[in-house]
């Protein structure tokens, strides 16, 4: 298959990328809710014992330090519908695809290079007397398909999500990116080269996730259905391994999703540390802030998203593979 692999993934990544992109935006809109809660500083450097109990003002002197009453309180987390409909009503129509010529981009650079890789591994690593695959097989193509196409893909990745959320920000913070060149020169610019690998651990850890689940699901599920003729090799089979596989892959990836969509978003400035240290620091802060579920937010935009994203994929990857057949 060689270079045709490439095309083909390519070809059938823009197309759902492009058709998804606005559950993309409200994922990541989701991800980021409850960030930027102010948590104040005093209670941290107390011991709990000292923090909480209300006979704590014996220890130190009441002028001191001041330990609030109350809790802070969160703000209300809202779910995808409501998350679009305040997108659709405060920023337009045309918000809903914010980022998308970053979407191009990192399907042409990132699943172009995953999907033409995984093609080229299965081709290698297929059994020619059974032409079948073992499922470890599978997931290992995946593995290293995924981790090459991130770090490839990765400005892109950096670029899209923050165009997406430019608009949660307010306004005199916004970056107002005008297209992905504009942001990546931006980034280059103000940030340095380094910007735009930020969070590549994490790119390419959810990315090795995502396609050893999602490819090697597709794959398996396909191959059952066949084998056992439950049904024939059409649309009907490619419609059922791809939800099969965009829910595995969903599952598996969504907390790793959440901390690199707020390493990415992170703003650093001069002179200050950065929000977070990395990839760990960034979940030990957002589960003990907001909860182990925090890493799960963002959950049914995903599936929404992964579902439909897959389904697309390997649709439109079945048909482009058919009309490229006689080259």
């Amino acid at each position: 298959m060689g270079v045709k692999g490439f095309v083909e993934g390519g070809i059938a990544s823009i197309v759902a990328g492009c058709s998804t992109h606005p559950l993309d935006l409200i994922k990541v809109r989701m991800q980021l809710q409850g960030e930027n809660v102010a948590v104040p500083q005093q209670v941290h450097s107390l011991r709990p014992a000292l923090a909480f109990h209300s006979n704590s003002a014996t220890v130190f002197p009441s002028n001191s330090i001041h330990i609030p009453t109350t809790a802070p309180e969160l703000p209300p987390r809202v779910g995808p519908i409501s998350v679009g409909v305040k997108i659709f009503q405060t920023e337009g129509v045309a918000a809903l695809f914010s980022g998308v010529s970053a979407t191009v981009l990192r399907q042409t650079l990132y699943s172009t290079t995953r999907m033409g890789l995984y093609d080229v591994l299965k081709q290698k690593w297929t059994d020619k007397d059974s032409n079948r695959m073992t499922l470890s097989r599978k997931v290992a193509a995946g593995l290293i398909s995924g981790a090459v196409g991130a770090t490839v893909g990765n400005p892109a990745d950096v670029a899209m999500v923050r165009m997406q959320a430019d608009g949660r920000l307010p306004p005199a913070q916004r970056r107002n990116y005008k297209s992905v060149i504009d942001a990546i020169t931006q980034m280059l610019r103000q940030e340095g080269v380094a910007s735009l690998w930020r969070g590549s651990s994490l790119t390419v850890n959810r990315a090795m996730i995502v396609t050893a689940s999602q490819l090697a699901t597709y794959d398996q599920v396909k191959e059952m259905i066949l084998k056992k003729g439950v049904m024939r090799d059409g649309l009907g089979t490619h419609v059922t391994a791809s939800f099969a596989a965009g829910f595995v892959a969903s599952v598996a990836s969504n907390p790793v999703d959440v901390i690199k969509t707020r390493v990415m978003n992170m703003t650093v400035e001069a002179g200050r540390d950065p929000p977070y240290k990395g990839a760990l620091d960034c979940a030990l802060k957002t589960v003990r802030a907001e909860g182990p579920m925090a890493l799960y937010k963002g959950f049914i935009p995903t599936i929404s998203r992964q579902g439909p994203f897959t389904v697309v994929l390997f649709v439109t990857l079945e048909q482009v593979r058919k009309l490229l057949k006689e080259f």
